[in-house]
């Protein structure tokens, strides 16, 4: 009898890699994603690709044998950056003898990076999650690239997570590759999920051994493939604890590469020698990796504290308490310790003449190592607002020393204004500015939120400020601050402008507001770059030169930003509409909804929001930039970012369990129809109750791409009887909470409250939504997605929001207030520039049909401006405030 061709795995760079059985283990290095490496990301970001070419050759050098290339970031063009990156490697014979692992999410970056990869490469990932159809779309166009294919172990039902399921996914997917696309057998690498074991949960004793004896089982019964995973995951119990974490990523791999493991993504620095793992940490170890034993976690638990140099004795962990009493203040202030502060201070008070000489020696020498760990990138954001809340509550106890010496003042280095612009209400960014600027001896004024023109200029008059900074979330906070510089020019101040915020950029900057105010006006994107910034413009000897300096390179820039405008063609508004997105209602399937109307959930559980929370902004609002949760095994901020995640569950636990946050929600769904080409008519009996006006693309586009506006989800009448939602959903008690704080002193919690409200009103949203489409609509009642797949929008359906890209004007928010009573029904109000008051707060529009999308405006022309203004009855002028932003050059 004939035996089968044995066939072997061929990738190539340059130079050939073919996996066989007498192959090593296939380690491939990730720092080349922008997920997993915040500096790759910062340097792509800011387009320093050359310097991104080092971190890919340091990879090769390192010994990675392929490397995983990804831009899937939302503030970068990903297809462009995939292709120019990869143009570069080709140039380097040095990276490129190694293959590439092509990695997105999004078709098209994956297409672009084929179309440019020389030798043969790998795509990671396809799966079976979109179904069939889409999975033999893809596996056809990869097979004509002649590339190899990372196949996840996911399908329409969810993530295998047992043993049972990764056979069954990887046999599936291996049948409609080989069989009906004809894929290589050999070109298709498994990743059956690596997840953490010994959590504490039951469930997840085995996901160790399943991964293990699944492996096993595919290579012994799918012909020629490999397999492939993170193999950190499975440690992620014992972040903080390397010596065990070591040692499972050690235990893991010996077991997994004797059942057919062959390729994975492996920290070299991260792994023991497995012969040389003590005896009795091995033994724990296997226990857990393999579930020989029940008591198997706690074991390792107990034995994990005793590892050396992974816990420090209390002993140990005071031996700071004997350094001189300036050693001791500089590290409970680079360490945020604030238990001795005070015994601290008063021992220095008793060392100097005037208290306020604690504050400029002890207290400053302190912070300007704080400023300087931070500056040189060792230091990162949550560390040094810890710093602040000891400085804050060693300087208030020294405060009454100080008053009661006459005259006596502490010298800052400048004194700066800070104030959320009128109408706007959000301010974590701004508070976190204003403690790293307090952190580095700046006096700071802060005037809080919705701070009218007059205020702030008044104010820093008075005060005789330095600088002026103005923080915004929402777009019409842009234009309010385009007033307040040509009122500042006005009155011929020479004071410097700070912006930042969400909604701002450099080109708005330097476009609408640097050429209203000829001082210095300056765009802040993260809180690390406000302290070099303000000392640049304050500094006597060098500000008039770095004024001059940075007026030129807006020159520059807006010069080139309005040129790139003209460059783009826009069509008539009657034309866009000619060329709107079209559904086939006659086929379509529209579901009426299980209940009509108004409909109010005015206090649940926060325990039910939990599981559906999105971290990553909440790391993003801290500036610590990655994927979650691998932003927590980073090498760079990783130990940081653990630490706070650590301190938000702890902050979670105290606001639940004393109930100190309350969620309340008003959504209703009502009879809905397309009129007049963009309006969407909401109805009850047939009678018009409200109408939304939506916009439409105008940019010209190659033919056969629509030129979308929301109301084409919708059915016009003549077709069909359709439906729509809007809601709003809202954290209450997060200022309140947060005050509570900043009265003693403690920003630090004060910014971590601020950022989980936030965090609910984002995943009570998510929540709701699913209740809309599971339960009160009912069109996807046999769901069953995952947080992951939720954050990823792969829901039936979309929910986009008057501010945000496909709906940029804020002004619709009062159609869904009278529509919704909301201020009525749950007390969320609305500024007079629409922002939301709680802060914590999110409202919108759900969408049913399948086909709905969502996308992004862009720049629109003048006469879809006054055509606008016309549907809603308000003046051009008006129309042009609230659209100004997306108003093309």
């Amino acid at each position: 009898m004939k035996t089968k061709e044995k066939k072997y795995l061929h990738l190539s760079g340059l130079e050939p890699l073919v996996l066989n059985e007498n192959s090593n283990f296939i380690n491939v290095g990730e720092r080349t994603n922008v997920a997993g490496s915040k500096k790759f990301l910062r340097l792509i970001k800011e387009e320093k690709f050359d310097e991104a070419l080092d971190i890919a050759r340091h990879q090769v050098d390192g010994g990675a044998q392929i490397i995983d290339i990804n831009m899937d970031d939302g503030l970068i063009d990903g297809k462009e950056a995939m292709v120019r990156f990869m143009n570069l490697i080709a140039a380097e014979p040095d990276i490129c003898r190694v293959p590439i692992m092509i990695d997105s999410s999004k078709w098209e970056i994956i297409e672009a990076g084929l179309q440019v990869a020389q030798g043969k490469c790998v795509v990671n990932s396809i799966s079976l999650k979109e179904g069939e159809e889409k999975f033999i779309w893809e596996a056809t166009r990869i097979k004509r690239y002649g590339a190899a294919v990372i196949v996840m172990a996911f399908d329409e039902v969810g993530q295998a997570d047992n043993f049972e399921r990764r056979i069954e996914i990887a046999k599936r997917s291996y049948d409609v590759l080989v069989n009906k696309v004809g894929f290589p057998s050999e070109d298709i690498i498994f990743d059956l999920n690596i997840f953490p074991v010994a959590t504490g949960m039951d469930e997840h004793k085995r996901n160790a051994i399943d991964f293990i004896e699944a492996t096993r089982w595919v290579r012994e019964n799918l012909d020629n493939v490999s397999v492939s995973g993170g193999v950190s995951n499975v440690s992620f119990s014992f972040r903080g604890n390397n010596a065990v974490r070591e040692a499972m990523h050690s235990v893991f791999l010996y077991h997994a590469i004797q059942a057919g493991m062959n390729m994975g993504i492996v920290n070299p620095t991260m792994l023991e020698v497995y012969d040389e793992i003590p005896k009795d940490l091995l033994e724990r170890v296997e226990d857990v990796i393999l579930d020989r034993r029940e008591d198997a976690t706690e074991r390792l638990l107990d034995f994990a504290q005793t590892v050396v140099g992974t816990k420090k004795t209390a002993v140990e962990e005071q031996l700071w308490r004997s350094e001189p009493v300036q050693d001791r203040i500089t590290h409970a202030l680079v360490k945020g310790i604030d238990a001795f502060i005070i015994e601290d201070v008063e021992e220095a008070r008793t060392m100097v003449e005037k208290p306020i000489d604690v504050i400029e020696g002890h207290l400053m020498i302190g912070m300007n190592v704080v400023g300087d760990l931070f500056g040189s990138g060792k230091m990162f954001l949550p560390q040094v607002v810890k710093s602040a809340r000891v400085m804050k509550k060693a300087v208030a106890y020294l405060n009454p020393f100080i008053e009661a010496e006459k005259g006596a003042t502490q010298k800052a280095l400048g004194k700066v204004l800070m104030a959320t612009v009128k109408g706007d209400v959000h301010d974590i960014g701004k508070n976190i500015v204003s403690v790293v600027l307090g952190c580095n001896n700046y006096e700071i004024i802060d005037l809080g939120v919705m701070v009218p023109p007059e205020k702030i200029i008044e104010t820093a008059i008075a005060e005789k400020v330095d600088a002026i900074g103005l923080s915004g979330l929402i777009t019409p906070s842009l234009d309010e601050m385009v007033y307040l510089a040509k009122e500042m020019q006005r009155r011929e101040l020479d004071i410097p402008l700070l912006i930042g915020g969400a909604t701002t950029s450099k080109a708005h900057t330097v476009v609408k507001i640097d050429t209203e105010y000829k001082n210095a006006v300056v765009h802040v994107n993260d809180a690390s770059r406000a302290v070099t910034v303000v000392g640049d413009l304050l500094n006597k000897k060098t500000a008039d030169k770095y004024v001059s300096d940075l007026k030129k390179d807006y020159e520059a820039f807006r010069e080139k930003f309005l040129k790139r405008g003209k460059t783009k063609r826009y069509i008539p508004i009657e034309q866009a509409r000619a060329n709107k997105f079209k559904i086939d209602w006659s086929s379509s399937i529209i579901h009426k909804p299980k209940e009509l109307g108004v409909q109010v959930l005015k206090q649940i559980s926060l325990k039910e929001l939990l599981p559906f929370i999105d971290w990553q902004p909440f790391f993003i609002s801290w500036d610590l930039h990655g994927k979650f949760p691998q932003l927590l095994e980073d090498e760079l901020v990783g130990e940081q970012a653990t630490h706070l995640y650590e301190d938000a569950q702890k902050m979670i636990e105290i606001i639940i369990a004393k109930q100190l946050f309350k969620a309340k929600a008003v959504f209703g769904l009502f009879e809905a129809n397309t009129v007049d080409q963009d309006d969407i008519l909401i109805s009850k009996n047939k009678k018009e109750i409200a109408r939304f006006r939506t916009l439409r693309q105008q940019l010209h586009k190659k033919e056969g791409v629509p030129s979308y506006a929301l109301a084409d989800f919708i059915a016009p009448a003549r077709e069909a009887q359709d439906y729509m939602g809007a809601f709003c959903v809202a954290i209450f008690g997060a200022d309140e909470l947060a005050q509570s704080y900043k009265e003693t002193h403690d920003d630090y919690n004060a910014i971590l409250v601020q950022a989980l409200a936030d965090r609910f009103a984002e995943a009570f949203a998510e929540y709701l939504h699913k209740q809309v489409r599971m339960k009160h609509w009912g069109y996807a009642a046999a769901e069953s997605l995952k947080n992951d797949e939720l954050i990823k929008e792969a829901y039936t359906g979309i929910r986009p929001a008057p501010g945000y890209p496909a709906c940029p004007d804020h002004l619709e928010k009062d159609t869904i207030w009278e529509l919704l009573q909301v201020e009525k029904i749950i007390g969320v109000k609305l500024t007079e520039s629409r922002a939301m008051w709680p802060a914590a707060a999110v409202s919108g529009y759900y969408f049913a049909h399948p086909e709905a999308r969502y996308f992004g405006l862009g720049k629109i022309t003048e006469d879809q401006v006054v055509d606008y203004a016309d549907r809603k009855g308000i003046s051009k002028e008006m129309a042009m405030k609230w659209l100004q932003p997306n108003l093309s050059v």
